[in-house]
């Protein structure tokens, strides 16, 4: 008997690729927050700092680089003293973010389920442990 194709027809792997390198930006604990800031005009690193809660400088730093490499934000520099930095979110990130409503949409509509779902499965691996 011939073996089964893993995915669909119309799955590509390299499709799967680049979905899921979209899915660490918006999936990665801090991303999506900074875009959902940034998305709404430029917004200063101090403000960022303050509007995410639990985030810290240093994570704060790195995943703006992260984001600005990849093309999601534009870090503008404004020649003060002392300098001000402001993060802008570009057209693509702006893009990605509206495709996430619908996803964040389920989320919340299913959270619910998915818990009750995690504890009867929780339960049933108790009583089989």
């Amino acid at each position: 008997m011939p073996a089964r194709p893993r995915l669909p027809e119309d799955v590509e792997p390299d499709v799967c690729a680049a979905f899921r390198d979209a899915l660490d930006r918006v999936g990665s604990k801090w991303g999506l927050a900074i875009l959902a800031a940034a998305s709404e005009g430029p917004i200063r690193f101090a403000e960022l700092n303050r509007t995410i809660p639990g985030i810290s400088r240093r994570m704060l730093t790195l995943t703006l680089r992260t984001l600005e490499r990849d093309g999601l934000l534009v870090r503008t520099v404004h020649p003060t003293v002392p300098p001000q930095v402001e993060y802008t979110a570009t057209p693509l990130a702006k893009d990605l973010f509206a495709s996430t409503r619908a996803l964040s949409a389920w989320a919340e509509n299913n959270h619910e389920k998915i818990a009750a779902a995690r504890a009867a499965y929780d339960d049933g691996e108790t009583a089989h442990g």
